[in-house]
């Protein structure tokens, strides 16, 4: 009688998970096989139509899942690389460490729409970043860093590594904390360098740590939205497009049906690749 009367708390959230996560994604992946359009007056179910359209290598939306890709590829690693410096810095007796830990972290507490407009303005022709190049001799530098095709990607990638950095400072030097001094003390006596220290110690120690950064970066970087529609709105052109974006602009078009069927495959994607490294972590964590 006590777990039936305990059980029954569970139910108002089994039921407003159902309502609000279950439901709608059923219902997505169902339009996603019709032709759903604000256009239209009927609804038609046109089978794998949309998925065929999306994958098709000549259009638009595979392009979008290959930036997204790519995005969260380049994204992901110089955010941990970035950010493992930087707690390795600051690990050490600075005087100044937790003002610079504030600093480097207060970017990620701001607003990624508000981020974008703030770089519209300094990755602009004649913003802060060209001055500068010009001011110091590199003028052969200077580009238009949101509109030329051959650095716009990688410019809209630098904005959110230079946002997301503080945030994995924060957790690699949790980790750096959590490994005891003796160790670095014992390797200093037998005689191993800082790079062998690292290789040796730091790096095995803080796998857990890199671990969770890499899987969390991985996710956001494949539901990245924000920044992109903030800072290039997915252009010129469709240089920029990702997955999200793509699918805000179909949505807003009045395609639903193509919508739900980008949708759905933002969700598989993200669903496997989470699973995926799921099962390394946990095969790593059996093997240690």
């Amino acid at each position: 009688m006590n777990k039936l009367y305990s059980r029954l708390f569970v139910i108002p959230a089994i039921l407003l998970y159902t309502f609000f996560f279950i439901v709608p994604v059923v219902g997505g992946f169902y339009y996603s096989f019709t032709d759903w359009n604000m256009m239209r007056p009927n609804i038609q179910f046109v089978g794998l139509d949309n998925y065929k359209e999306i994958f098709s290598s000549s259009g638009p939306y595979m392009k979008s899942i290959i930036h997204t890709f790519s995005f969260t590829f380049f994204t992901v690693i110089f955010k941990v690389l970035i950010g493992l410096f930087l707690a390795i810095l600051l690990n050490e007796g600075l005087k100044t460490r937790n003002l610079l830990r504030m600093v480097f972290f207060v970017p990620y507490t701001l607003s990624p729409l508000i981020i974008g407009i703030i770089f519209v303005s300094i990755l602009g022709p004649h913003g802060p970043i060209n001055v500068i190049l010009e001011f110091i001799g590199l003028g052969y530098f200077t580009h238009s860093w949101l509109t030329d095709k051959s650095v716009v990607l990688a410019s809209t990638m630098g904005v959110e590594v230079w946002r997301m950095v503080g945030w994995n400072m924060v957790i690699l030097l949790a980790g750096l904390q959590t490994i005891s001094k003796s160790y670095y003390e014992a390797a200093s006596l037998d005689g191993a360098n800082k790079w062998q220290q690292f290789i040796s110690i730091t790096l095995p120690f803080l796998t857990p740590a890199l671990t969770i950064a890499i899987i969390l970066n991985t996710i956001h970087g494949l539901r990245v939205f924000e920044i992109i529609y903030a800072l290039t709105n997915g252009g010129p052109g469709n240089l920029t497009e990702v997955i999200n974006t793509q699918i805000f602009k179909e949505f807003s078009a009045g395609r639903y049906g193509m919508s739900n069927a980008l949708g759905i495959i933002a969700f598989l994607i993200t669903l496997m690749i989470a699973f995926v490294m799921k099962k390394v972590v946990a095969d790593e964590e059996a093997d240690a």
